[in-house]
């Protein structure tokens, strides 16, 4: 059995997160661009990150 580090890894083309292989995607790997379906319905608009998201990267220590 492979660990799940050791598994491909490729970066999803909506969201531009990073997914790793499934066994489901094992026949179509090559052609899997997609992390979700979410992503795969909205592949013609490029997500922007939540606010949520937005903001932790800019903290400042206080």
């Amino acid at each position: 059995m492979r660990k799940k580090r050791d598994l491909p890894e490729k970066i999803c083309a909506t969201c531009g997160r990073p997914f790793t292989w499934r066994r489901k995607w094992a026949r179509d790997w090559e052609d899997v661009r997609h992390c979700s379906e979410r992503c795969k319905r909205n592949k013609g608009k490029r997500q922007e990150p939540s606010p949520e998201r937005r903001s932790q990267g800019s903290r400042s220590p206080t």
